[in-house]
């Protein structure tokens, strides 16, 4: 039986880390929101379009061509917020949730990659595209198949959430 699992993790990245991870914080919000705009905006033309991921991420390279500061995040984890964005119309049209919100910039700053990003629990390490090799604070060891992994900032101290994949017995039932 496939089971996921999270492992949450301090990151000590330097002063240089630290900048660009605000700014890419920054980047998928200001995406997550453009894109929200947007899809009003269609909306309201239109009431009978539903929400559409493919269309706006297809909208992602016009955008990095208007605004070149977006070109610095890395594309996996702009179409990622775009993806928050899609989950959120979801939960919202099977009346889960809410009406999706434009995010403030004073809330929890974070970002996800889906791939390519590697552990290197030897030496207490994690790759980042674009950010490079970060230490982190080794509390237990990873177990599984990296699936992604979400980089969030809380209190002024950036955190690493990564979700693995690996298989576990089925246990039996008890006879008694």
């Amino acid at each position: 039986m496939q089971r996921l699992q999270a492992y949450k993790f301090e990151l000590m990245p330097n002063g240089l880390q630290q900048r660009q991870m605000r700014r890419f914080a920054g980047a998928c919000r200001f995406a997550f929101n453009k894109a929200l705009a947007q899809q009003k905006s269609w909306y309201e033309a239109d009431s009978t379009t539903k929400f559409s991921y493919v269309k706006l991420a297809n909208l992602l390279p016009s955008w990095k061509r208007e605004l070149p500061w977006l070109s610095d995040t890395p594309s996996q984890a702009l179409q990622q917020s775009l993806k928050d964005l899609e989950r959120a119309y979801k939960n919202f049209f099977a009346k889960r949730a809410a009406f999706p919100r434009f995010k403030r910039r004073d809330s929890a700053a974070g970002f996800r990659y889906p791939q390519g990003f590697k552990l290197d629990e030897a030496n207490a390490r994690i790759f980042l595209p674009k950010l490079g090799w970060l230490r982190y604070r080794k509390s237990r060891c990873v177990e599984g198949k990296l699936c992604n992994v979400t980089v969030s900032c809380r209190a002024g101290r950036w955190y690493a959430s990564i979700q693995t994949e690996r298989e576990v017995a089925q246990p039996l039932p008890s006879a008694t």
